[in-house]
């Protein structure tokens, strides 16, 4: 937080909660959500299935597909592929739905905000 930043006017939790109440806001959250909680469930169930997978279905795991390549070093590899996948699928995400309506929300707070400041 830089110095020269207004204080915050005597209304601005007042004008929080309202933004907080405000249907921009709930769509906000629904974005994320919408977003966040399907892609947890699913990569905790991939995640899962390469740990039941290693500790139940050896024999397939151990397959190898080529020289000392084996199914389970191809699946550990993927965990990885998954992880970034999903990041850069959520940066995606963010800067179509979520972003613009963050900086809006910002904006205008801090529209109210700048108002409010005797300091002008």
């Amino acid at each position: 937080m830089s110095t020269d930043t207004p204080a915050p006017a005597a209304s601005t939790p007042d004008r929080y909660l309202a933004v907080q109440r405000s249907d921009e806001f709930a769509g906000l959250r629904r974005a994320l959500r919408g977003f966040v909680f399907p892609m947890t469930v699913a990569f905790f169930l991939w995640y899962a299935l390469y740990v039941i997978l290693s500790a139940y279905a050896r024999d397939f795991m151990g397959t190898k597909l080529f020289g000392n390549i084996n199914v389970a070093l191809i699946f550990g590899l993927l965990q990885f592929v998954s992880t970034f996948l999903i990041a850069w699928l959520y940066s995606r995400h963010a800067d179509r739905k979520i972003d613009p309506v963050a900086d809006r929300i910002r904006d205008e707070i801090g529209e109210v905000t700048r108002e409010s400041d005797p300091r002008g």
